[in-house]
C-alpha cells in the first residue's frame, strides 16, 4: 500500500474515531460508575467537533452512518442514567471511612436516621459477631498482619444494599475488601485534623491500633495510614477541629448529594448566557468558548469555612491543592482519588523547595511569594505542571489534540516541559505549539522555550508581539471551517493551554490562598486580619486567581496591579476605560507582562456585571473594532473597591533590583521589581503585603547584571548565571536553570510571519509531522 492511500485511510480513521469516540471513552478508566461518567464529556466534544468538520467538508452521512449517530446521542443519557443509580434512597451504600477515633459510628448512625435506612457497623456487627470476640481481642490473639486477612474475609461477605456502612480504621488496607464494597456504594472519607483524632483516642484509652508496632508513635502511624485511605475515597468530609458528629453528619450528606449530582458544576461562556453549558472536562479540552468568549463557572465558587481554612493551615502544599481543588472540580469529571494522584506527581520531584510555593518575610510588612521552584523557573509551573495530566484525563483517547499557546516567555517553556511529562499513548496523542515573539523575550526565555522542543513539542517565533500572537489564535479558535478541516482531515482537535484555558487558571488559585495560610501558620497574622496581593499584570490570570481565592473565603483586602511601560491595565482600573488607541507595545525589562489586550480581565469584567453576557460581548467587539470601551460608573467604582494599581519605569524598576540587594541580599526579577515599587507607592502599610515573584533572577541575567552595575555582561548565558551565583545572594542559583545552560545546544526552530494564515499553515506542518507522518514509519 502507498503512503497516499495509507495517509487517506488513516484520515478517514480519524474521522471514524471522532465519531466512535464516546464508545472507546466509556470503558477507559474501568468499571466504576463515576470513571465511566467521564466518557460523557468526550463524547459531547467529539460529536460536536465532527458536526461542524462534516458540515464544513460538505459530507453525506450514508446508510450506515445514520444508523449510528443515535448511540453518539445516547451518551447524553449516560450522566441521567448515572444519577438516578446513585439516589441517596437507592441500592447505593454510604460508606463511612476514615481513621480511628474519626467519629464513622457516631456520624453513621446519625446519618442513618436521617435516611431512613439500615445501619451496619463493622466493628460491632460484622467482626465481632464472626468472631465471637472482641475487635481488640482478636488483634491480641493473631498479630497485624494476620487480623488483616482475618478482618478482609469477614468484611468479602458483607452483601448490603440502601445501607449507611461504618468502616473499621484498617478495612482500607485491605485491597480485595475495598474492592468489594466500593462496587456497591459511595466511599467517604472523614477527613479529621490529627490533633482531634489524637485527642479522642487518649479520651477512650485507646493505646493501640492496627498495624502499630512496639514504640511506633500514634502520629506517625496515622498519617501513615492517610495514603490508604485516599486511594479509595469517592467524596472527602473535610471536618473542622471541634466540629461535633451532627455537623459532620450534614456534610456527609451534602458530599453524597453532591457526588450523585453530576449535572449541577457547569461552566458557561462570558459572551452568551444562552450558550449550552459545558461540563468541567469539556472547558478543559476546549479551552475557548465557541463564541469567542472564556468559560467560567455557572455558579458561585465553592467557600471554605474559617474552620476548614484553619484545619490547612498546618497542611502541605500538595494536601491544600487537593482539598481545593476537589472543591472545584466534580468527581464525575475527574475523580478525587485520580486528582490526588496527578498532583502529588506534579508537585513532587520537579519542584527545588518541598513547600513549592514558599512564603518569604523581606522588609517591614513586605513578603515575597516565591513561584519560581518549578523546573522552568516561573509560576507557570504551579499551573502547567498539572494543567496537562487533567487534560489528558479529560480528553477523550480515540482523537489527537494539538494544543496552541501564545507565550509572552514563560509560558512557552513551561507548557512544553509540562506536557512532554505525559506518559505513553497521552504523549503520542496531545502535542504542543507554542507561539512566541521572535524578538520580544529574553534570550534566556527563547534558549529555554527553543530547548524545550522534544518528542511533542513545538516552538515557533513570530516576528510580531504577545499581542498579536494571543489574537492570532483566538482567531484560529474561532474558525471553524479550518478546526473542521483540521478534525476530517487529520483527525486533530485544536485546544489551548494559555490562562484561557480554566484549567490552567485554576491552580494558581491554590498558591495565593496557600500563602495567606502560610502568613497564619508563621505567626504573622491571624486568619480573619486582612493582607494585600501585590501582582505584576499582564494577561491578568495571576491576579484573577488571587480575586477567585477571596472568593473562596481568604481574607484578602485590596489586589494591587502592578504594570511595566505597557500599563494599560493601570489606566483602566484608574478610570473604567480600555484605550489601545495609540498604543504600542514596548519591549521591557520585564517581558512577561509585555501585553496591551488582557484576555482574563474579561473573566472579571463578567463576573463585577452580574454576569452579563451581552454586555461582555458588546464590550469586546468595540475593542477589535475600535480599539477601546468604556465601562459604566457604577462597574469603574466596583472594581476600584477591590484593585490599586500603578506602573513602573524601566529606571525605577533597575533602582529596586539593586536597593533591594544592597538592603537584604535578595535579588528581585525584573517583574518581581515591577511589583515591589508599585507595593511601596500604593500599599498603605496597615496591614501585610505578598508580593507575587513570578519568575527566577537567573532568566533575566543581562537585566539583574545591569541593575547591579556588573560591567561583564557581554558573557555567555552559563557564564551569567555562574557570576550571579558568586554573590552568594537569595534566593538561591536555579539549579534546573543552570543545568539548562550546561545543555543548551543550536536547536532549529521556525520564524513565520505575522499573518493568521501563516501561523494556520505552520498548524497543519505540526499536525502532519506529528501525528501523520509518525503514524506513518
Amino acid at each position: 500500500m502507498n503512503s497516499t492511500c495509507k495517509l487517506k485511510m488513516n484520515s478517514f480513521s480519524c474521522q471514524f474515531l471522532v465519531l466512535l469516540g464516546c464508545r472507546r471513552f466509556s470503558g477507559r478508566l474501568g468499571q466504576s460508575g463515576e470513571e465511566r461518567m467521564l466518557g460523557l464529556s468526550g463524547c459531547r466534544r467529539l460529536w460536536h467537533i465532527a458536526q461542524r468538520g462534516f458540515a464544513s467538508a460538505r459530507l453525506s452521512t450514508g446508510t450506515h452512518t445514520r444508523q449510528f449517530l443515535p448511540r453518539a446521542f445516547a451518551c447524553s443519557e449516560w450522566r441521567k442514567a448515572w444519577h438516578s443509580a446513585h439516589s441517596l434512597v437507592g441500592d447505593k451504600n454510604i460508606i463511612l471511612m476514615g481513621p480511628p477515633g474519626a467519629g464513622k459510628t457516631t456520624v453513621g448512625r446519625i446519618v442513618g436516621q436521617r435516611l431512613g435506612c439500615c445501619v451496619i457497623d463493622v466493628d460491632d456487627d460484622i467482626l465481632t459477631k464472626t468472631w465471637n470476640m472482641s475487635v481488640s481481642e482478636k488483634l491480641r490473639d493473631v498479630g497485624n498482619e494476620r487480623f488483616l486477612e482475618e478482618e478482609g474475609k469477614a468484611v468479602l461477605n458483607l452483601s448490603a444494599s440502601g445501607s449507611v456502612i461504618s468502616l473499621t480504621g484498617s478495612n482500607p488496607m485491605h485491597e480485595a475488601c475495598m474492592r468489594h464494597l466500593k462496587r456497591h456504594g459511595i466511599v467517604v472519607f472523614l477527613d479529621v485534623p490529627l490533633g482531634d483524632i489524637l485527642g479522642r483516642l487518649r479520651s477512650m484509652k485507646l493505646d493501640r491500633i492496627v498495624g502499630q508496632s512496639s514504640g511506633t508513635p500514634m502520629k506517625d502511624l496515622l498519617q501513615l495510614r492517610r495514603q490508604y485511605y485516599k486511594k479509595w475515597y469517592d467524596a472527602r468530609v473535610f471536618c473542622e477541629s471541634g466540629a461535633s458528629p451532627e455537623e459532620v453528619a450534614d456534610k456527609v450528606l451534602g458530599a453524597v448529594r453532591r457526588f450523585q449530582d453530576t449535572g449541577a458544576e457547569t461552566f458557561v461562556s462570558t459572551r452568551q448566557r444562552q450558550a449550552p453549558a459545558k461540563f468541567f472536562s469539556e472547558a478543559v479540552v476546549e479551552g475557548l468558548a465557541p463564541d469567542g468568549g472564556l468559560f467560567v463557572p455557572e455558579k458561585e465558587l465553592p467557600k471554605l469555612s474559617a474552620g476548614e481554612w484553619s484545619s490547612l493551615v498546618g497542611a502541605t502544599y500538595v494536601e491544600r491543592a487537593q482539598v481545593l481543588l476537589e472543591r472545584c472540580i466534580h468527581p464525575a469529571d475527574v475523580p478525587a482519588a485520580r486528582l490526588g494522584q496527578m498532583i502529588e506527581s506534579a508537585y513532587g520531584d520537579g519542584f527545588a523547595c518541598a513547600k513549592v510555593a514558599p512564603v518569604r518575610h523581606l522588609s517591614g510588612n513586605q513578603f515575597i511569594l516565591e513561584l519560581f521552584h518549578g523546573p522552568t523557573g516561573s509560576f507557570k509551573d504551579l499551573a502547567l505542571q498539572l494543567m496537562p495530566r487533567i487534560f489528558a484525563h479529560c480528553s477523550p483517547p480515540g482523537c489527537n489534540y494539538l494544543i496552541l499557546v501564545a507565550t509572552s516567555g514563560d509560558t512557552g517553556s513551561a507548557v512544553l516541559h509540562g506536557f512532554s511529562r505525559l506518559a505513553g499513548s497521552d504523549k503520542r496523542r496531545i502535542a504542543v505549539a507554542t507561539f512566541f515573539p521572535d524578538h520580544g523575550v529574553s534570550d534566556f526565555q527563547k534558549a529555554q522555550i527553543v530547548g524545550s522542543q522534544g518528542e511533542n513539542g513545538w516552538a515557533i517565533g513570530v516576528d510580531s508581539d504577545f499581542d498579536f500572537c494571543q489574537a492570532a489564535i483566538k482567531r484560529i479558535f474561532k474558525d471553524s471551517d479550518f478546526t473542521g478541516f483540521l478534525t476530517v482531515e487529520y483527525g486533530t482537535v485544536l485546544s489551548s493551554a494559555n490562562s484561557i484555558n480554566w484549567g490552567r487558571l485554576l491552580p494558581q488559585v491554590v498558591y495565593h490562598a496557600s500563602a495567606y495560610l502560610d502568613l497564619v501558620g508563621q505567626g504573622f497574622v491571624s486568619f480573619g486580619s486582612p493582607v494585600d496581593v501585590c501582582i505584576p499584570t499582564g494577561n491578568f490570570g495571576n491576579i484573577l486567581a488571587a480575586v477567585y481565592a477571596k472568593m473562596m473565603g481568604i481574607p484578602f483586602r485590596k489586589f494591587i496591579c502592578a504594570s511595566n511601560q505597557n500599563h494599560v491595565l493601570t489606566d483602566f482600573i484608574k478610570t473604567g476605560h480600555y484605550d489601545l488607541r495609540d498604543r504600542k507595545l514596548a519591549q521591557t525589562f520585564s517581558p512577561s507582562i509585555d501585553i496591551l489586550k488582557s484576555s482574563n480581565l474579561e473573566r472579571h469584567l463578567y463576573w463585577m456585571a452580574n454576569k452579563d453576557g451581552q454586555l461582555m460581548e458588546t464590550l469586546y467587539n468595540q475593542l477589535e473594532s475600535q480599539r477601546h470601551f468604556q465601562i459604566e460608573k457604577i462597574l469603574v467604582e466596583k472594581l476600584q473597591r477591590d484593585f490599586l494599581a500603578d506602573w513602573c519605569s524601566e529606571e525605577d524598576c533597575l533602582a529596586t533590583i539593586n536597593a533591594t540587594y544592597n538592603t537584604s541580599g535578595y535579588i528581585l526579577d525584573p517583574h518581581t521589581a515591577v511589583a515591589k515599587v508599585v507595593a511601596d507607592r500604593m500599599q498603605d502599610k496597615t496591614c501585610p503585603v505578598i508580593i507575587s515573584s513570578t519568575a527566577h533572577y537567573s532568566k533575566f541575567a543581562p537585566a539583574i547584571m545591569r541593575a547591579l552595575r556588573i560591567q561583564e555582561i557581554n558573557q555567555t548565558l552559563s557564564s551569567q548565571l555562574y557570576l550571579l551565583g558568586s554573590y552568594n545572594a537569595l534566593p538561591p542559583p536555579h539549579e534546573a536553570l543552570l543545568e539548562r545552560t550546561k545543555q543548551q545546544e543550536k536547536m532549529d526552530y521556525r520564524v513565520c510571519a505575522a499573518d493568521v494564515d501563516v501561523l494556520k499553515s505552520e498548524v497543519e506542518k505540526i499536525i502532519q509531522s506529528q501525528f501523520i507522518r509518525k503514524s506513518l514509519e
